[in-house]
């Protein structure tokens, strides 16, 4: 399994040094399970680099409130500065004001609006979401027959990911193995397990028959188990997906209830954002993009899952 796939040049940072460095981070939401994760794989990285701080900003999911943490990131003087942005388009405001400062950015997990523009000074660490809903919805073609009718659960509306995982699942239907597929119902829960319960519990009432969930995320997708569980559904009858690998997905999947998930590896994620960070800081080079890949999980081989994004 390719758990670490980073770039070295990335991870072989200079160990000696005289500098140290303070490193701020700019987080989305705070009350996110894989988000949570991603930081923690920030912040363990930092511990193991040499003189390297932290400080944490959480946006709680207000694209203003990061704006002005970043600015305030930039006064207090960080040496640079890791972003999981908020919303994609609102990105190149904060490109532009730590270019001007001249603080390096790194972008990770969600793509910055201007991820193909980028100065020297900035890198978007992440994993390519064309693969992560494609990787997903082909297990759940595989697993319908090529045949069934899709509910949907999407994140944001305004999250490059969302979109591109959601794209991904209509581009691998309109696929001539997966065809007999079709999506009945799609709707945005917000990467929020209440919202997908309360949407799925709508689904329901309406009596619509389905064949599978599924959602851009597990902890939507565990929404929906949640709603499906307290009606009465037989969840051996149904398929349900989702992506990121979470501890609660991987429960889930042990428990029968989850099918498929995709392997998003925050931790190597996170690591690899502050690496990058902590290298443009230093004053040294980094790839542009950085990818770390996505995994399919099934009940088959959750074990080798099972402690990697804790």
């Amino acid at each position: 399994m390719k758990r670490f796939l980073i770039s070295a040049a990335v991870c072989a940072l200079t160990a000696t040094t005289a500098h140290a460095e303070n490193i701020g981070i700019a987080i989305a939401r705070s009350d996110s399970a894989f988000l949570t994760i991603l930081r923690s794989g920030m912040e363990s990285r930092a511990a193991e680099l040499d003189k390297v701080t932290v400080q944490v900003e959480d946006a709680q999911n207000d694209p203003s409130r990061q704006l002005d943490q970043v600015q305030n990131l930039i006064s207090a003087g960080v040496d640079a500065i890791v972003v999981v942005a908020v919303d994609g388009d609102g990105t190149p405001a904060i490109t532009k004001l730590a270019t001007e400062a001249k603080i390096p950015v790194v972008y990770a997990n969600h793509p910055p609006a201007d991820v193909d523009s980028l100065p020297e000074t900035a890198a978007f660490v992440g994993s390519n979401e064309l693969d992560s809903g494609t990787i997903q919805t082909k297990e759940v073609c595989k697993l319908l027959g090529g045949k069934g009718d899709l509910f949907v659960l999407m994140g944001p509306l305004n999250n490059h990911s969302s979109l591109t995982r959601t794209k991904d699942i209509h581009d691998v239907i309109a696929t001539d193995d997966c065809k007999g597929m079709k999506v009945i119902e799609e709707q945005s829960a917000n990467w929020d397990r209440l919202e997908a319960t309360n949407i799925m519990t709508n689904w329901l009432s309406a009596g619509t028959k389905f064949d599978a969930v599924i959602a851009n995320n597990d902890e939507m997708a565990i929404g929906a188990i949640q709603a499906m569980k307290s009606t009465g559904v037989d969840m051996s009858k149904v398929v349900v997906a989702g992506i990121d690998a979470t501890p609660d997905g991987l429960a889930s999947m042990s428990q029968g209830d989850l099918d498929v998930t995709v392997f998003q590896n925050a931790v190597a994620q996170g690591a690899a954002a502050m690496d990058a960070a902590v290298a443009l800081a230093r004053g040294e080079k980094t790839e542009r993009h950085i990818w770390v890949p996505f995994e399919l999980v099934t009940p088959e081989n959750m074990q080798d899952y099972a402690k990697a994004n804790q």
